[in-house]
């Protein structure tokens, strides 16, 4: 595959093409909100939370998938009318000038750098384009992450876009992190609720809504439905790929069983590199 850089950012061609067409096309409504993310990061997760939230359901995902009920604004079409919900991989610079200028939301999610090299390694190899004999090792795919020549890379830099944008509008980029989202999901759900402009009333934590959201969000929920094992997505495109795929495992530090320890110290060394000087202490929120 070929990578072309984007605004300083690597992406593949046709990514490009598709962000290219977004500026030109993508029209964001007021009340949009836009999920933010580096590939594997934890998307499908914010996609079917913020979903649930907005649409107040629990068991929506029985017969759409999440990448399904929140498009994607380089990939997907964006039909209208739906709902004030889409996605992407951009980084912030590179968002349509179209969505600053509406004022919408953006709620952008980042995982540790060692997760999602792993994730991804995992997750790409698997589409259909790939061609298995010449897909990277784990050591070659490792060394192009560091470099930053990945699909949205450099990762840090992606990070640093959204943390800034958020200290600077605070009240428009909320900033997430999946770790922190694991140890305590139901307080980051309320916090995503409020941010969205839907807050959860009494009445609903008294139905337990949350928690009911929170289990059909769940890795365990959303990879057992019968559309999730079944289902392709983006079946006209050439990168396919069953929906099944998008759930792996989902744990934090699965890294420890395909890294070794020097990997591990580099990635870390970088990650200090890149981001401590910015105010964003990754190491603190795991």
């Amino acid at each position: 595959m070929t990578f072309y850089q984007y605004n300083g950012f690597w992406y593949p061609y046709g990514n490009v093409l598709r962000m290219l067409l977004a500026e030109e096309s993508f029209k964001p409504q007021p009340n949009d909100i836009v999920l933010c993310s580096f590939p594997k990061s934890g998307t499908t997760w914010l996609k079917a939370l913020a979903f649930a939230i907005l649409t107040r359901s629990d068991d929506r995902f029985e017969s759409a998938f999440p990448h399904d009920s929140v498009p994607f604004i380089e990939i997907d079409g964006i039909s209208s009318p739906r709902i004030p919900l889409v996605a992407t991989h951009s980084n912030y610079s590179s968002l349509p000038s179209s969505v600053a200028d509406s004022g919408c939301k953006i709620v952008y999610i980042c995982r540790d750098p060692k997760d999602v090299l792993v994730s991804f390694w995992h997750f790409f190899k698997k589409f259909a384009y790939v061609n298995p004999e010449t897909y990277p090792s784990l050591e070659q795919g490792f060394e192009l992450f560091c470099e930053g020549v990945i699909t949205a890379g450099p990762y840090w830099d992606h990070v640093f876009e959204y943390w800034k944008a958020s200290l600077e509008s605070p009240e428009r980029v909320m900033f997430l992190v999946y770790e922190e989202m694991k140890k305590d999901i139901v307080a980051v759900v309320k916090k995503l609720a409020e941010f969205m402009g839907c807050p959860f009333s009494m009445e609903e934590e008294g139905q337990d809504l949350v928690q009911k959201i929170v289990d059909s969000c769940s890795f365990e929920g959303l990879s057992n439905l019968d559309i999730t094992k079944n289902g392709v997505q983006w079946s006209n495109y050439e990168f396919a790929v069953p929906k099944s795929n998008f759930f792996r495992k989902g744990e934090v530090g699965d890294w420890k069983n395909h890294l070794t320890p020097e990997m591990a110290n580099r990635l870390d060394q970088i990650t200090r590199e890149k981001l401590s000087a910015a105010g964003f202490n990754f190491f603190t929120h795991q």
